[in-house]
């Protein structure tokens, strides 16, 4: 191992160390609430995200073709597409495992909260 390659996992780890801290803190010293907290800790998780992409799995350094690029998007929608598709199958399983009387309570409930 190089010292180029000894100076990016270094500031990577760094990164994600001061990353973790900072959601950590953000959560813990209350001084934001609600949606601001959100944005605020989904940018930090998107921002570490990058980091270790960058930093560990050497995404952006290869020539082209980007085969490391493709593959991990090719494998970031497939599993997209499976969570999303099992949240989908199992709440459309939930609705019609319901007895009907509930069924049309829970209809009742939900169109009186508008769109």
């Amino acid at each position: 191992m190089n010292m180029k390659q000894v100076s990016r996992y270094s500031a990577g780890f760094v990164g994600s160390v001061l990353l973790t801290l900072a959601a950590y803190l953000l959560v813990t010293q209350s001084s934001v609430t609600g949606a601001p907290l959100l944005v605020a800790i989904v940018v930090l998780a998107i921002v570490q995200l990058i980091v270790q992409l960058v930093c560990f799995l050497h995404l952006g350094e290869e020539d082209t073709p980007r085969w490391r690029l493709w593959s991990f998007v090719a494998i970031t929608g497939a599993l997209l597409l499976i969570v999303f598709g099992s949240i989908w199958i199992m709440n459309n399983l939930s609705y019609n495992m319901m007895p009907h009387h509930e069924a049309d309570e829970y209809m009742i409930k939900e169109s009186n909260k508008g769109f």
